[in-house]
């Protein structure tokens, strides 16, 4: 995320709750209790959204975790392009070996 768009959506969050404060007088309630909703509700787009980026973090399902992921594929896929054929049987033959002998 570049600055610009963090900025721009505190400007946003700022905005929104202002218009939550007036519809909520719009609506009756006077100032004090407009004011306590408007926060309520804020606190809750917050928390919420505080709630996605944990479970994305925790997931790894962030922009960096997919990116390192896709790299590291890419480089082993290189370095495996770059090996001559007899070099991958032999390595092919390595894992079966330990997997045999792990199997056992």
């Amino acid at each position: 995320m570049r600055r610009i768009d963090a900025v721009g959506i505190g400007f946003g969050v700022f905005i929104g709750g202002g218009l939550a404060y007036v519809l909520l007088q719009l609506i009756g309630l006077d100032n004090l209790q407009a004011g306590i909703w408007s926060q309520v509700l804020l606190v809750s787009v917050l928390v919420g959204w505080l709630l996605t980026y944990v479970f994305r973090a925790v997931g790894k399902k962030m922009t960096y975790h997919q990116q390192r992921e896709q790299y590291e594929e890419a480089f082993l896929q290189k370095r495996l392009d770059e090996l001559s054929p007899e070099e991958v049987e032999r390595i092919q033959s390595e894992i079966e070996q330990e997997r045999g002998v792990g199997s056992s």
